[in-house]
């Protein structure tokens, strides 16, 4: 019998302050129409890269991925180290030359505007340029002097490909990679994340602003006058990592089981960085909700296309149809979480109902990596607690 497939999701009710986090190309919000109200909006991708960004900071520089258009110089760069230092020790002109050759077989074209880059972005893992390296076997100078037909030929019988299509870092596992002249190089990405929208109306505000000129004693005029628009807003945020893709793209339980953990602290911990110094709007989720299924992920937006009005508070009000649609979607499609784990600060009985008691989020990461340790291990996740078992566990 196979292993069924394990989803990890993440919902989060997070509020941020007067803040342009994520902008379109005007200078505005993003925003979005849903359930027929205007709504804040934080793009997918910008949220991937803060939490990529969050999730490398505590990766030695070594096991981080790069996403760029430099793969070419960057392989240069490493065959121009010393030996000693992993490199291949050749002289700037023949390490370009040899890497030219090395990445021929991934058909990544020069760029039009830019002759040293490649036409698109290759995310892969800085690793994996040491594993190309390693390739050559000592023989980087006798490569080198080839006669260009020769080099090539010589450097297409190395399996390149196969060492950038394994032995993927964390980040590629997490976020995958998509390489269209190549699908022997496309990673299918184990996480997927959804446009953070408001649960309840916004409209976009301008802060008109001026800047003073310290040298001008002459008047009382600005030196230079401004605006920016923002909004504020508290977000409905989600995401759902398939462990089972993970584990695929990983090839070790104890890797799935850490980056998981990670991914979920980065996730909830990292915020968008627009406008930060003149808004400085990071703050911490009010609610972090993890749920797990092995039938399919449920995004719980609906919750919220009624738009929450906030005449008791907007993350009150936000938590409670929260916890309503999590009841409703169990009730009615019968796709009831094999586990529910939550951290939050707020109070009231319907959220212990169907969340669970409150855990300390650092609890909860711990208990996550038990899941999928134990599915990972045995097949299988460990049964629900009862609410008494609960209180028990934390007294």
């Amino acid at each position: 019998m196979s292993q069924p497939n394990l989803f990890v999701e993440v919902h989060i009710l997070q509020s941020v302050p007067p803040s342009n986090i994520n902008r379109d190309d005007s200078g505005t919000p993003k925003q979005a129409l849903y359930g027929g109200a205007r709504r804040a909006r934080v793009s997918s991708q910008a949220w991937k890269r803060a939490t990529r960004m969050e999730f490398a900071a505590s990766e030695p520089p070594a096991d981080r991925a790069t996403r760029t258009k430099r793969i070419a110089a960057l392989l240069a760069e490493r065959l121009a180290r010393p030996e000693s230092d992993g490199g291949a020790g050749l002289e700037t002109a023949q390490a370009d030359r040899l890497a030219a050759a090395l990445l021929e077989p991934l058909g990544i074209k020069k760029s039009a505007k830019k002759e040293e880059q490649s036409a698109y972005l290759l995310f892969f893992g800085k690793r994996q340029l040491d594993d190309l390296v390693r390739l050559l076997d000592g023989r980087a100078a006798q490569l080198a002097a080839l006669p260009d037909k020769e080099l090539q030929e010589e450097a297409g019988k190395l399996p390149v490909v196969s060492a950038l299509a394994t032995g993927h870092p964390a980040e590629v596992a997490l976020f995958g990679r998509m390489v269209a002249d190549l699908k022997d190089l496309n990673v299918d990405a184990a996480v997927q994340v959804a446009h953070a929208l408001s649960t309840h109306a916004v409209r976009t505000e301008f802060d008109y602003y001026t800047a003073v000129d310290d040298e001008n004693t002459e008047d009382s005029g600005a030196g230079m006058i401004g605006t920016v628009e923002f909004n504020s807003s508290t977000l409905y945020r989600y995401a759902v990592l398939g462990a089972h893709q993970l584990r695929d793209n990983l090839t070790s339980a104890e890797a799935t089981r850490d980056a998981t953990v990670r991914f979920i602290d980065a996730f909830t911990r990292s915020m968008p960085a627009g406008h930060q110094n003149s808004f400085a709007h990071r703050t911490l989720p009010h609610l972090v909700l993890v749920t797990v299924r092995t039938d399919q992920p449920v995004n719980l937006v609906s919750a919220f296309e009624e738009p929450v009005t906030g005449h008791q508070g907007l993350a009150a009000e936000s938590a409670a149809a929260l916890a309503a649609e999590l009841r409703t979607v169990g009730e009615s499609w019968g796709t009831v979480p094999l586990r529910t784990l939550a951290t939050y600060a707020l109070e009231g009985d319907k959220l212990t109902d169907a969340f669970g008691p409150s855990l300390p989020f650092q609890s909860l990461l711990d208990e996550v990596g038990d899941l999928v340790g134990a599915w990972l291990a045995e097949g299988e996740i460990p049964a629900q607690r009862t609410r008494a078992e609960e209180e028990a566990a934390q007294r």
